[in-house]
């Protein structure tokens, strides 16, 4: 394998566009080849993201999942497939000898995706899921923060949340509402990514336990189950620590992570998707209410926090070095289990929220 990573984007799902373009500016990637059930969407795939983010050599368009995951040509899969078909072709893929970057939710549940890291391990290749934001340079200078006994002190609660108001045709036709396709709904969409905060906060420690609460849910005519619309959770940790997540289809768009101490609180306003403007934040507190006299007043204490990273695509940007990390790996020829690991973690929690979701928030010990 030379220094270019041979990308195979499997599907043509709207997110792959973006991807795409990360790819492209990675400067260690290429993509040569998209599949779809149909050729010609494939085609239309490629031509249209070639007219706007060209790669030097166009990409070709292949019919059906199979021949790329054979390709000659091609190095890692990229799979923004439905949830529902991921397992399937992720251990293809990973028996064909094809690193794997897979879109979230990974898998329908835990013993999914552990067949698909072990299909991956088995054959040597990278694992890793599409959390964008772990990439951000962001990432090290929170836990940097975190570690700074004055800004937080002892952690004590970590909230999140991640929504958006989908429009009413959303119900009926997307994916997300699909119990076949995507049987975790709001709780897998948007919730892969408020546990995979809670959990990097906790350096990856696992919760105790966990309750969660349905709060809307709706379906399609493909299957028996209805799916999460507006779904809420609690979990608790050995240490006293304990956090709580929002996730909704139906409340406007919003992605914060607030992590409360004895000492502040740090808090993130864009944690999944940041602003436009080059400029990534954070902010951390430390509030003082103090008493003179007939005199209260309280101080705020907040310091900001910034990072210089582009959040759209350009170089610099956390979907350019998701890709161009991936492609670090994969060409070195040692994975690195880290990712596939957390991956599984998350799975779990969110397996769990599940559960107790659909059990009238039952409390399940993990």
């Amino acid at each position: 394998m030379g220094e270019t990573l041979r990308w195979g984007i499997l599907g043509s799902a709207n997110i792959a566009r973006k991807n795409w373009d990360a790819i492209r500016n990675s400067g260690n990637g290429i993509v040569t080849a998209v599949a779809s059930r149909k050729g010609a969407t494939a085609q239309r795939f490629i031509d249209e993201c070639q007219a706007q983010c060209p790669f030097p050599e166009m990409p070709r368009a292949i019919e059906g999942y199979d021949a790329i995951v054979t390709a000659d040509d091609v190095d890692a899969i990229y799979v923004p497939l439905p949830t529902g078909m991921r397992e399937e072709w992720v251990v293809k893929a990973a028996k064909a000898g094809k690193h794997v970057m897979c879109e979230k939710p990974c898998a329908v549940d835990f013993t999914a995706l552990s067949a698909m890291t072990s299909a991956c391990a088995a054959s040597g290749v990278q694992f890793m899921d599409g959390v964008m934001y772990m990439h951000s340079d962001r990432m090290p200078k929170l836990r940097e923060a975190l570690e700074d006994p004055a800004n937080v002190g002892d952690i004590k609660r970590i909230a999140s949340a991640f929504s958006f108001c989908a429009p009413p045709e959303f119900f009926g036709e997307n994916i997300r509402s699909s119990s076949e396709l995507e049987p975790a709904g709001a709780l897998g969409d948007l919730g892969w990514y408020t546990i995979r905060a809670t959990l990097f906060v906790m350096k990856y420690e696992m919760p105790v336990s966990l309750r969660a609460t349905m709060l809307a849910t709706t379906g399609q005519d493909d299957g028996a189950n209805s799916v999460p619309t507006e779904l809420s959770a609690e979990l608790f940790f050995a240490n006293g620590t304990s956090a709580t997540f929002y996730n909704s289809f139906l409340t406007e768009n919003q992605q914060w992570l607030h992590v409360s101490g004895s000492k502040g609180q740090l808090k993130v306003d864009d944690f999944v998707l940041p602003f436009t403007g080059g400029k990534l934040e954070f902010k951390v507190s430390n509030p003082q209410f103090i008493q003179e006299g007939c005199q209260f007043r309280k101080e705020k204490n907040e310091r900001v926090f910034v990072v210089e990273e582009e959040a759209n695509n350009g170089s610099s940007a956390q979907e350019t070095k998701l890709f161009r990390n991936f492609a670090k790996l994969a060409l070195s020829g040692s994975p690195d289990p880290f990712w596939p690991e957390i991956s599984l973690k998350t799975q779990k929690v969110l397996d769990a929220c599940l559960t107790s979701a659909r059990n009238g928030g039952e409390m399940i010990t993990l």
